[in-house]
Parts: structure tokens; sequence; C-alpha cells
């Protein structure tokens, strides 16, 4: 039998000073996202569930979402690259980023 490799390309995705990178890590407890500006290597801000006052899960992404677009807002930023690091498009994912819509974030 013959063994056939399957080679898969990681997309790059390169958050600019005028388009930062929002960069999302899920644990078993929170959702964490992060805003990067890959041409200077640095973070701009950071914002977790840990920080929303909302009970429920749904509310809780979207809230975080909301706070991260406040975040963008106050730094003039109006536009960002959506980075899921790997983690399919849905639930939580989709939630925070139907919430930094919803906070005049275009993504």
């Amino acid at each position: 039998m013959t063994e056939t490799k399957l080679t898969i390309k990681k997309g790059k995705i390169f958050g600019t000073s005028e388009r930062p990178r929002v960069c999302v890590f899920r644990s078993n407890t929170a959702l964490y996202a992060q805003i990067i500006d890959d041409n200077a290597g640095k973070t701009l801000f950071a914002h977790s569930t840990n920080e929303v006052k909302a009970a429920k899960a749904p509310e809780r992404y979207i809230e975080l979402g909301k706070l991260i677009a406040e975040s963008a807002k106050a730094k003039k930023i109006t536009n960002m690259l959506f980075d899921r690091n790997g983690y399919r498009y849905h639930g939580k994912v989709k939630t925070l980023a139907d919430g930094i819509r919803e906070g005049g974030i275009k993504i």
C-alpha cells in the first residue's frame, strides 16, 4: 500500500496599522481576543470574556465583540482582519465576529 500525503497550505493573515488583525483564542472557560499590528510586531490591546458582565453564553460573546469595537474606535480603527486561529467559524467565534460588527467595525 502506498501512503499519500496531504499538503495543506495555511493562509497567512497579516495585520497592518490601518487594518490590524483580531486573533481569537478559545479555552474551556473563556474566549480571548487580541488586536495585533504585525508591521510593528505589537499587540494593540486584548480583551476576554472575563471582563464582560453578561452571564449567559451568547450575550457574553456579543458584549466582548462590542468591547473590542469600543477600544478600536478609541484608537481610530475602523477596519480589521479576523483571524479565527484555526477554529471553525460558528458558535462562539461567529458570535464574537457579529458583536464586533454590531459595534461598528468592518471585518
